[in-house]
């Protein structure tokens, strides 16, 4: 029963190492960011996270920015493009 339970756990550490190793989605050229008029603060201290790309139906389709609670010791590093070997991957914000 040992030997199952170890092979089970072998088999599932392994799903996750090639999940992992996943490759991005790539576009030959950036889009451009679609411009709108970003809404009143809905808070005092209120942080503004830019708008991102997301990975949809094939494509990447653009989110707007949203305000959010900022996190005590954290700052917010803006996703951004970067170049890959086909084109361009969008690599996501973060709180850091």
């Amino acid at each position: 029963m040992k030997t199952i339970a170890k092979i089970g756990i072998v088999l599932a550490l392994t799903g996750s190492l090639f999940t992992s190793c996943a490759a991005d989605y790539y576009v030959a050229e950036r889009p451009a960011e679609p411009v709108y008029v970003r809404p009143v603060a809905p808070y005092p201290g209120a942080y503004w996270v830019p708008g991102e790309w997301a990975w949809r139906g094939g494509r990447y389709a653009y989110i707007n920015g949203y305000y959010a609670q900022p996190r005590r010791g954290h700052v917010y590093v803006q996703g951004y493009w970067h170049p890959v070997r086909r084109g361009y991957a969008w690599h996501r914000g973060h709180w850091r």
